[in-house]
């Protein structure tokens, strides 16, 4: 499965969800050799496997590994549609 688009839900050990950040596919792949995606900062990045499991990339210091997240496909839709500001994300800009 080639999904474009994942949500990346972090929970604390609980299982409450904390935050939710959506995330992209990049050209790069994972020590795993999976596919690394990444929100429109950079500052988050993971690493998805086709199964649906989740390896956190830190992306600078002082980051701490997160251990409870779910990967959630999104529909590979236009996600500029999904913004209403309509900032494309990450990348090159026109």
């Amino acid at each position: 499965m080639n999904t474009l688009r994942y949500e990346l839900v972090f929970s604390d050990g609980a299982g409450s969800a904390r935050d939710v950040v959506t995330v992209e596919r990049t050209l790069s792949t994972g020590p795993g050799g999976h596919p690394v995606y990444s929100d429109r900062t950079g500052i988050i990045r993971a690493e998805i496997s086709d199964r649906g499991e989740v390896r956190v990339l830190p992306s600078g210091g002082h980051q701490e590994p997160s251990q409870s997240v779910v990967a959630r496909p999104l529909p590979d839709a236009d996600p500029a549609d999904a913004d209403p500001e309509g900032d494309p994300g990450p990348g090159p800009r026109p």
